[in-house]
């Protein structure tokens, strides 16, 4: 028998890539096992870590931003998404420092995005344009908000040690905007959900070379996310304990994020809705002005192994 390949997922350490860390869990405590692979999660630092390594073929597949690979696809990585990750579950966090009572007082702030191209940067750039406010980088001209990407887990300490009250706050994936609301430098002032209800964010996506030349191994490991996504939402208490460990936070805290409120993230419904990823690329063509032109989201969604994984 060949050899079985060691399928290898880039993540990061939030709660949206939960899936890899109970899929990783079960498999290591055998209470799953792959005939047609193994799995190999690599952790990156960053968004941009993550696209670059999908574009230099380090990475066979990857948890990564919608728009940022919807983007990646764009230019021409041949990338095929399969599921997403999940839905909701990102915050908008104020800084206790920054006095921020109404929208309008981020003006003349700085807001931290975890990447130009992600959802969260939509969500804010929308909440901000119905207050006729204007947000950019810096560098532009007529901006009212300053927006400034930091890699999530570095977004917590950058409120910490912000004394003069500068940044007004952050947009994120969590556990980062629990993690300063209960170190208590922060304040929820939306949750993801609450702006865009059952919104895609990260997904699944895998090089079209892997999926071509190890279909059954592909299909095994979106068989155990979508398993994987069901356990989380029906038992976020052992959840939890494995969040803990696998994104090396408080167990406390990432309860909180998969139970208060409980539809505060999901991740039992992963079959990737392509309409929803029309909504993102179109806003941020039309509005943001960040995304160019369109791409063709039937050749890059590829709904066949979510339908075989009975993705909700």
């Amino acid at each position: 028998m060949a050899e079985k390949p060691a399928i290898k997922i880039g993540y990061m350490k939030i709660t949206d890539h939960l899936i890899l860390g109970v899929t990783d869990l079960k498999l290591k405590k055998g209470m799953e096992k792959f005939e047609h692979c193994t799995l190999s999660p690599v952790l990156k630092n960053g968004w941009n870590e993550v696209a670059d390594a999908l574009s230099t073929k380090s990475l066979d597949g990857a948890l990564i931003l919608a728009p940022t690979a919807m983007d990646l696809f764009k230019s021409g990585v041949d990338i095929k998404l399969l599921l997403f990750a999940h839905k909701a579950g990102s915050i908008l966090v104020k800084s206790k420092k920054a006095n921020i009572e109404k929208i309008e007082d981020f003006a003349g702030k700085t807001v931290l995005i975890p990447y130009q191209l992600s959802v969260h940067n939509m969500l804010f750039h929308k909440l901000l344009s119905e207050k006729g406010l204007k947000p950019g980088r810096s560098t532009e001209k007529g901006i009212d908000v300053t927006l400034e990407v930091v890699a999530p887990f570095q977004m917590p300490e950058a409120l910490e040690y912000d004394e003069e009250g500068e940044i007004g706050g952050f947009i994120v994936a969590e556990p980062f905007g629990s993690l300063v609301i209960a170190k208590g430098y922060g304040e929820e002032f939306y949750l993801s959900k609450d702006l865009w209800p059952k919104h895609p964010c990260c997904v699944f996506v895998v090089r079209n070379d892997i999926i071509k030349k190890y279909p059954e191994a592909i299909q095994e490991i979106c068989n155990s996310f979508v398993r994987s996504g069901l356990a989380i939402d029906a038992q976020p208490d052992p959840a939890s304990i494995i969040g803990g460990d696998f994104l090396s936070q408080d167990r406390d805290v990432i309860f909180k994020v998969l139970t208060d409120p409980p539809d505060r993230i999901l991740t039992s419904e992963l079959f990737p809705i392509i309409k929803d990823l029309d909504t993102i690329q179109k806003y941020m063509m039309d509005e943001m002005k960040i995304m160019t032109s369109l791409i063709d989201l039937n050749k890059f969604i590829d709904t066949s192994f979510a339908t075989k994984a009975g993705a909700k």
